[in-house]
This record gives structure tokens, C-alpha cells and sequence, in this order.
């Protein structure tokens, strides 16, 4: 700790109950309660779920008040909470075909069976200020009620049907667990999967960005991006059925990437894939992305040298909580370190001039 700092305990004790007179604020303003901010800040607290490997918009939103908005810091309480709460077994892998659907679209075909549902989006707002809001004004509301859609298709099993898109295999084997287990190289793709998820939005967003510029060659199209309920089943070994145990919701997206192909093998596409706790859609698109650059080895395609393509580049800098962490270690005390350095600057001053002052008598 900063040793030279006077009061020790009751210094920091004074830092932490300061922390909170300014996460307050003016107390002549109502407090903000964690129930507002699950209802209506819900990006944030999905992001927060995300990033902290816990669907949990109760406790995500407490996270985010605590935190004063840092999401970062909010992440971090909740994988740290996570880590206290007991391991009583693992879902079954959710269906997303099943999806109660609030949104689906695809940027490769018009008409698909279900139809396009833009559902709730900004993507066709003017990105202008609503002072309405300011006002507290009451949102204007749909003119049908809010009502799940039914199951969907995936858009890209019509192109299964043709042969069109690379199968995906499945081995069968049990997925390594990143929350349970250190990352190891090489990392077969359900460990980047499970990274790129849980990893930096920000970070991964500029990773897809760069793929898109040329940095990988990575051109693509949203076969499909759909946000909507799946049931989470559960294996009760006393029984011998599933139970259901919830229901949460993800967004999930599919890329419809370049194809490959040979002398033996007709041309296929091959795809990217994203999957995210909440409405999380730009995360999830670029997740796809990244997933796609980084599938380029076993696609047979060459390395072109982009940070996208670099797994241990991507995977080992995507980690919000890790990079802050060795980030804002060198705020904390590094007395003995710098000390050190700066005695061996000065000895160098020290030969150095001297060796300038022996050159010069030498000279005369």
C-alpha cells in the first residue's frame, strides 16, 4: 500500500466512504433504484451478464450502481461474486431453432419463412436527441402489444438443404469449461467461442472492424442475427427426463462467409458464429467475425498475418477484467522498482560524464 500516506486504515476507510457520498450524488435528487436500472438500462445490464458469465439481471444491475456505470468494474463484482456461488450441475445445450423470437433478420435473403421481424432496434432511429425524455415523457407505444413470435427456422439451413454451407461437426465430446480451467494453446474453437463471449466488446468490435478493412480478408454477411427466449433444460440424474429450470434470452448470429473448396470437394460458404447473453447484438456480430478469422487454419487458408487471425493475440487480450487488472497494478506502489531504475540512471549520468571528462583531458 501507499505507505507514506498518513492514517492507514482510517485513510482508507475515508476513501471508500467518500466512493460512496460520490456514487450518491446530490442527494436532493431521487436515488436510483436497482429496478430501474434492470428495466431501463437493460444493454448495459446484458453486457454486464455477458462479460461477467452470469445471467443475472437483478444482480447485474445492482453491479452497475455500485460501480457508478462503470460496466468494467461491474463485470468484475459479478465474476467475482460468481466465483462464491456452489456448482450443482450443467444445463443441456439450448435450442435456439426453438426461439421466441423478439427480432430476426438476414441481410442475404428478402422473403424467409417467418419473415423479417425488425423488432426493437435503433437501427432505423435518427440518432438525434429526444428531449422528451428529458422531460420524462412517456415512450410512445407500439401499435400491436409486445408478443414472442413463434419458432423460426435458421435462415442458413436452407443452404444446408443445397449443400451449400461447410457442415459443422460434432465430436461429441464434453466442451472444456474456460471458467473452470486456465486457457491452453492451440484452443479448439469451443474455448474461442466461450472467450470471444465473454471477452472486451470494445476489444472484439475492433478486431471484426479490422477484418472487415482487409486484415484478414473477412467479408461477410449476416445469414441471420436473431434475439429471443430459449428454455434452459437440465439432466436430473434421478430422473430420466429433462427439466426445465428457466428461461433466458440471447442473441445469436450467423455469418455467411467466403467459400472454400477443391479438386474433391464442390464449393461451399463457410460461417462465422456469435452467441451472447440479452439483446447484444453488435457484440455478437462481431464475435462471428472474429470466430471466422480465427477458423482460417483448419479452412486450409493462409495466414495473412492479421491480428484477427493471431489466437493467442486475440484470445489472451480480449479479457476486460485481466487487462484492467495488470493495467492498473502500476498505480499501486512500485517504490523499490523505480528506485532501483533511477540509481542505475544515475550511475550511467555518472560513467558517462566522467568518460567525457577523461576524453577531454586526454585531448588537451
Amino acid at each position: 500500500m501507499y505507505v507514506a500516506v498518513k492514517g492507514g486504515e482510517r485513510a482508507i476507510d475515508n476513501a471508500h466512504a467518500w466512493l460512496a457520498q460520490e456514487r450518491r450524488g446530490d442527494t436532493s435528487v431521487a436515488e436510483l433504484s436497482v429496478d430501474q436500472i434492470r428495466e431501463q438500462l437493460t444493454l448495459a445490464v446484458n453486457r454486464v451478464m455477458a462479460e461477467g458469465s452470469l445471467y443475472d439481471p437483478d444482480l447485474a444491475a445492482l453491479a452497475i450502481k455500485q460501480s457508478r456505470g462503470d460496466l468494467i468494474e461491474a463485470i468484475f463484482l459479478i465474476r467475482a461474486y460468481r466465483t462464491t456461488l456452489p456448482r450443482f450441475g450443467a444445463s443441456s445445450p439450448v435450442e435456439t431453432v426453438d426461439m421466441a423470437v423478439d427480432r430476426r433478420v438476414s441481410a442475404t435473403y428478402k422473403d424467409v419463412p417467418g419473415g423479417q421481424v425488425l423488432g426493437p432496434t435503433f437501427d432505423y432511429t435518427h440518432r438525434l436527441l429526444d428531449f422528451k425524455l428529458a422531460a420524462e415523457g412517456e415512450a410512445p407505444q407500439p401499435e400491436t402489444a409486445r408478443a414472442h413470435g413463434d419458432p423460426v427456422p435458421h435462415v442458413l439451413s436452407f443452404l444446408n438443404k443445397e449443400g451449400l454451407m461447410q457442415e459443422e461437426t460434432d465430436n461429441a465430446a464434453t466442451p472444456s469449461d474456460l471458467t473452470r480451467a486456465p486457457m491452453e494453446f492451440p484452443a479448439g474453437r469451443d474455448l474461442r467461442l466461450q472467450n470471444l463471449t465473454r471477452g472486451d466488446e470494445g476489444f472484439v468490435l475492433s478486431l471484426a472492424y479490422s477484418t472487415q478493412r482487409g486484415y484478414a480478408k473477412n467479408h461477410a454477411f449476416v445469414g441471420e442475427l436473431r434475439i429471443g427466449i430459449v428454455t434452459v433444460e437440465m439432466d436430473i440424474p434421478e430422473l430420466d427426463f429433462a427439466v426445465e429450470i428457466g428461461e433466458i434470452t440471447l442473441t445469436e448470429c450467423e455469418t455467411v462467409n467466403q467459400f472454400t473448396g477443391s479438386k474433391t470437394q464442390p464449393a461451399q460458404f463457410t460461417r462465422g458464429y456469435g452467441l451472447v447473453f440479452g439483446q447484444t447484438e453488435r457484440k455478437a456480430i462481431s464475435m462471428a467475425l472474429v470466430d471466422r478469422a480465427l477458423r482460417w487454419k483448419e479452412l486450409g487458408e493462409d495466414d495473412l498475418g492479421a491480428p484477427a487471425q493471431n489466437e493467442e493475440f486475440v484470445l489472451m487480450h480480449s479479457d476486460n477484467i485481466q487487462a484492467t487488472g495488470f493495467l492498473e497494478h502500476i498505480k499501486l506502489p512500485h517504490y523499490v522498482d523505480f528506485q532501483s531504475e533511477l540509481e542505475l540512471v544515475r550511475k550511467i549520468r555518472r560513467d558517462q560524464a566522467q568518460a567525457m571528462t577523461e576524453t577531454q583531458e586526454a585531448a588537451e
